[in-house]
């Protein structure tokens, strides 16, 4: 409950240097005390809380919640509150329970504000055109359909229309600060509401943002950090001089060490230092770490950008009006150039620059080298690379969400339907490269890239490998526990759902059928799905039922590839596709060995070593890297092989097992 000041409680505060514009607008607690209220300016209508508790700070130093050297107006405060040398003022805020607020400037709200909701991101192009409004609750997958659907404008302008809905609901002339923050040495602070438990410490200036920490994943905004026109979600850490304008900052992402950014959009584990990024569209772990590293007009997701990684959005005539995309897990070398527009496949490496405008989406895990100006395509070479492996390993292991609510659905699947499909569509292009050029060409032109004869080859047998492989695992992990009869193996290959067949997309991050997909967007234009949360609702669950949609893909690629059908499959069939995928799993696994094995080679040591000697040399690289074969991926990779041997001959034995009545006791 709160009530007037008693004229006690008014001399009390008037003997302590306080004054107000009027005491009758004050309100406090049941429970108020003036004893920690000095030298304080109340202004407009002000409601106070309790102070009765004790901060404890780094070092062990000790406050009292209370009010010390302060002008608030139009502000309400809960209990606990700690507030201290305001150079300025404090205006029109509602301030949680158990805050801490030090040596700041300023902290308003001048006008309805919508805190960073409704800001136009002039995502991809420069110019416009394909500008994403940021709001609390954008999910990479919302901000992708935005950025890249322009074709369908009634599809936008509803969107649109949901998220201008959302800003106004939430826009207000009072800010809210919540509980448990900690705001010291900040300057200006200006129509930003700030979440619970959010820590901002020496940020230079924040105008009209929202800062979405809570209680289960604090956001922390750092030293030199000036941002305008933002959002930051849930677990970032902002810091060291960051400086962001018109951006949004998905759940658990570091921006900092001077990072620069301007109308980019940064999704879920996105990491940025030193280096700058203008108009792009970061999906979930796009990942810069370089001072000279320049991201422009791209989309990218799973991708990390090597030292001095650039691209060039225009050619001097219409202005800065080209894009590109690199899709999920690509990767740029040191010194790397791309020049937009250009489509980059799934995992690839880019080495080297490229000046020609290269779609290379349908030549997956293949990497791009420049030799003598040109753009030389090895297909599916990276399948080879245990980086690729070790990547996709390592993302889902560096998810630091923390927050239950999780904005953006993630696949981190390597081989899904979605690369698959283009493994299957890149090797019937390389078949026909064979076919109009010939078997024996030196070189082939795709796209304005060079693949060399043995290239072509190479990428041929390393497709039908991960085919195989990719097709075999859906397989086996559709039928564990399910091979009893062969009634029990047909009833089990029998998709759950039509959904999942044609070609499959990766939205930003997510992996859905298409069918999925236009079932949304013919659900968000007739106006069946109005809500932002309801489209979120969608997208999780397609996510949720991922493998359920995938096994539908798979079973339909299996019947194509080996001419099967669920009536006419018998255990010989099922031996076939175990057989082949065991030899594809061994097979690309020893590959992968060979490639770690590289990593332990001489050359690998050299720089070894203080004074040079061979032991010496040796022995100091053991220390530091390690003995090979007790490497954790390397004994991994072993334990790989061997699991996969032994569940081959597990399945073989059970079909082997199987008393079929038509066949009689045929073993196979």
């Amino acid at each position: 409950m709160y009530r007037k000041l008693t004229k006690d409680e008014i001399a009390a505060l008037e003997s302590q240097n306080c004054r107000a514009n009027d005491w009758n607008l004050i309100e406090v607690n049941d429970e108020f005390d003036t004893k920690y209220i000095h030298q304080v300016v109340f202004s407009g209508n002000i409601r106070l809380g309790q102070f009765n508790s004790i901060f404890t700070f780094d070092g062990g130093i000790q406050k009292h919640s209370g009010l010390q050297n302060v002008t608030l107006h139009n502000c309400e405060l809960g209990d606990n509150v700690l507030i201290e040398n305001v150079q300025n003022y404090i205006a029109n805020y509602k301030i949680g329970s158990n805050t801490f607020i030090q040596n700041i400037d300023c902290i308003l709200v001048d006008k309805k504000s919508t805190f960073g909701n409704g800001v136009e991101v002039a995502v991809l192009n420069e110019t416009g055109g394909r500008e994403v409004k940021i709001n609390d609750k954008l999910t990479a997958h919302v901000a992708y359909i935005l950025a890249l659907y322009r074709h369908r404008p009634e599809l936008i302008a509803r969107l649109n229309a949901m998220i201008d809905f959302y800003s106004r609901k939430h826009s207000s002339e009072i800010g809210v600060i919540g509980n448990h923050v900690y705001i010291s040495n900040a300057g200006l602070i200006r129509n930003v509401r700030i979440g619970n438990n959010t820590r901002i410490k020496g940020a230079c200036r924040l105008e009209n943002g929202s800062i979405n920490g809570n209680e289960y994943d604090p956001v922390h905004i750092g030293y030199g950090v000036i941002a305008e026109d933002f959002i930051i979600c849930s677990g970032s850490k902002v810091e060291d001089g960051a400086m962001l304008t018109r951006c949004f900052v998905g759940q658990a992402c570091r921006l900092g060490h001077a990072y620069s950014a301007s109308d980019s959009l940064f999704f879920s584990n996105c990491h940025g230092e030193n280096g700058e990024a203008c108009a792009i569209f970061a999906g979930p772990y796009t990942v810069t770490h370089h001072k000279s590293t320049l991201l422009i007009a791209g989309m990218f997701s799973f991708m990390n950008a090597g030292s001095g990684s650039n691209q060039s959005n225009h050619m001097y005539k219409l202005g800065p009006i080209h894009q590109g995309i690199i899709e999920r897990g690509g990767k740029t070398t040191s010194d790397s150039y791309i020049l937009w527009p250009a489509k980059i496949g799934a995992f690839s490496l880019i080495m080297g620059r490229h000046y020609r405008n290269s779609d290379t989406s349908d030549m997956p895990f293949s990497y791009l080298i420049e030799n003598n100006d040109e753009t030389i395509l090895v297909p599916g070479v990276n399948l080879k690379s245990v980086g690729t492996i070790r990547d996709a390993q390592k993302f889902p292991k560096r998810d630091n969400r923390k927050d239950p609510n999780r904005l953006d659905q993630i696949n981190f699947n390597l081989l899904s339907p979605y690369t698959v499909q283009k493994m299957f569509k890149g090797t019937e292009i390389l078949k026909g490269l064979q076919e109009h050029c010939g078997k024996t060409s030196e070189t082939y032109t795709y796209q304005s890239c060079k693949i060399n004869n043995s290239s072509l080859q190479r990428g041929l047998e390393l497709y039908d490998k991960a085919i195989r492989k990719f097709l075999g695992n859906s397989l086996i992990s559709r039928l564990e526990y399910h091979t009893s009869s062969m009634e029990n193996i047909r009833r089990r290959l029998q998709p759950d759902t039509s959904i999942g067949l044609g070609q499959w997309r990766d939205i930003a991050g997510v992996l859905m059928p298409e069918q999925s997909v236009a079932e949304l967007l013919n659900s968000i234009e007739a106006g069946r799905i109005s809500k932002l949360k309801d489209i979120n609702t969608f997208i999780a669950d397609a996510h949720q039922n991922y493998y359920s949609y995938e096994w539908t893909w798979a079973w339909d690629k299996i019947q194509s590839y080996y001419g099967l059908t669920l009536a006419t499959i018998v255990p010989t069939d099922i031996i076939r596709i175990v057989k082949d995928w065991k030899n594809a799993v061994v097979s690309l696994d020893k590959i992968l060995y060979e490639d770690a094995k590289k990593e332990f080679s001489l050359n690998a040591q050299t720089g070894f070593g203080a004074d040079g000697s061979n032991d010496e040399q040796r022995m100091d690289f053991e220390q530091v890297r390690g003995n090979f074969e007790k490497n954790p991926f390397v004994a991994s990779l072993l334990q790989h092989i061997e699991k996969k041997a032994t569940l081959s001959e597990k399945i073989i034995n059970e079909m082997n097992s199987i008393n079929y009545n038509n066949y009689g006791n045929t073993s196979f």
